[in-house]
């Protein structure tokens, strides 16, 4: 095994290992990393998002297995999301645009993406906290008017990781936190991991379809993040999330500033 293909299967195992530990981090450390491998970022999100799809399928079955997964709220944000991908990537299709022109676009997207994912994850613990206290007051929602908000949620959500492969994690779960606060936090993070496969696999195949992916890069990736993500699971909660959340933040603040400017 050459240096290049052994250092796409430690950066498998290293962000499978972080996703297994924490839940959060997969896009938003892939895709940077791939990036300073030097692979294109339109192969990075593309190649990224199919990763995530078959990753996070794994999840799906444990989750489903203990009752995870409220697949009510699943279907919702997939009447938003899976949409909203296709309809991402015929706009990204039909502009003509240039491979390098589409590149920058994705490229800025990826680091606006970062920033506010480092945010959601720094302040994820006080949104729970204002979504619980408010659980029973006018913050409260139900019926149509939940379903609706439910179903834009995936619309956004849709749009930003077809884009960036950033987004369908934490971003994600702090938005369910928000619109359903009386929810089990397991169970939240089962519902948005279930509703990240089939909008990872609609968004991964699409950019495939536009020639935005590298099969054998997968393959590499996958080699590497499957033990990382079964390692990391085991010793969850070894280290203090108190520690990990700043030090995760930190860095995609940085990767992110440094993709913008």
């Amino acid at each position: 095994m050459d240096v290049g293909v052994l250092g796409f299967v430690i950066a498998g195992l290293v962000v499978g290992f972080i996703v297994g530990m924490t839940g959060v981090g997969g896009g938003s450390l892939m895709t940077p990393i791939l990036l300073w491998f030097g692979i294109p970022p339109a192969a990075a999100v593309g190649t990224d998002l199919l990763y995530a799809s078959i990753t996070k399928a794994g999840g799906v079955y444990v989750h489903q297995k203990n009752n995870n997964i409220d697949w009510s709220i699943t279907g919702y944000l997939s009447l938003g999301s899976v949409p909203a991908a296709a309809l991402t990537l015929l706009v990204l299709h039909y502009l003509h645009t240039d491979t390098q022109t589409l590149n920058a676009v994705i490229k800025h997207g990826l680091g606006v993406a970062l920033l506010f994912t480092a945010v959601a994850i720094v302040f994820k613990q006080q949104i729970i906290a204002f979504a619980s206290q408010h659980a029973g007051d006018r913050f409260k929602m139900s019926g149509a008017r939940l379903n609706t908000l439910t179903v834009l949620t995936g619309v956004l959500l849709g749009a930003i990781v077809t884009l960036t492969s950033i987004g369908a994690g934490a971003l994600g779960t702090v938005a369910l936190f928000l619109l359903y606060p009386l929810m089990t936090t397991k169970r939240l993070v089962g519902t948005e991991i279930a509703h990240a496969v089939p909008l990872t696999l609609v968004a991964g195949l699409g950019h495939a379809s536009m020639g935005n992916m590298d099969w054998s890069l997968l393959a590499y990736l996958l080699m590497g993040s499957l033990p990382g993500i079964y390692f990391g699971s085991h010793l969850s909660g070894v280290i203090s999330d108190r520690v990990l959340r700043p030090c995760l933040a930190t860095m995609l603040v940085f990767i992110g500033y440094k993709l913008i400017f």
